[in-house]
């Protein structure tokens, strides 16, 4: 019981420690990305509402989201990794930068899955891509975007 005792300590002491401190680096990188006209806006995807149908919540999109369904887009973010390595084929676009390895920096709606053509040399500056966007409706895993087939862009 003692040792199960410490090993929770020892795992939820750097968890708890985390929260208590404040970001780092410097606070004007985790502004908004200026707008653009020729990318999505991040405005954009955020207009979205969670429903309630039958047992579970579910996104409700506004028409101005629905309408890029299956479009080819321009997207800007930042690149959220999710596997080793310095150059990445699967990752998460942001719309603000992670301001720490345990933490997303915000909701589905500000977040974007990526599916690239060739891998993406990772970078902590923010990206712009070009690819198909999909809306999904009633994805399991709880993400409202996707972007396919997607490569860097100016």
């Amino acid at each position: 019981m003692k040792r199960l005792f410490l090993l929770i300590a020892t795992l939820a002491f750097p968890a708890m420690a985390q929260h208590q401190m404040p970001p780092q680096g410097d606070p004007s990188q985790f502004k908004p990305l200026p707008e653009r006209k020729d990318v999505v806006s991040w405005n954009t995807l955020a207009q979205v509402e969670l429903v309630k149908a039958k047992d579970r919540y579910v996104p409700q999109f506004a028409s101005s989201v629905t309408a890029l369904d299956q479009k080819q887009v321009k997207m800007q973010g930042f690149m959220l990794p999710l596997q080793m390595g310095e150059k990445q084929s699967h990752f998460v676009l942001a719309a603000m930068p992670q301001t720490c390895s345990f933490c997303m920096p915000g909701g589905p709606e500000s977040m974007v899955e990526v599916k690239t053509k060739t891998p993406v040399k990772y970078t902590f500056d923010a990206v712009i891509l070009s690819g198909k966007l999909t809306v999904l409706k009633d994805d399991p895993t709880g993400i409202f975007y996707r972007l396919t087939e997607a490569e860097p862009a100016k």
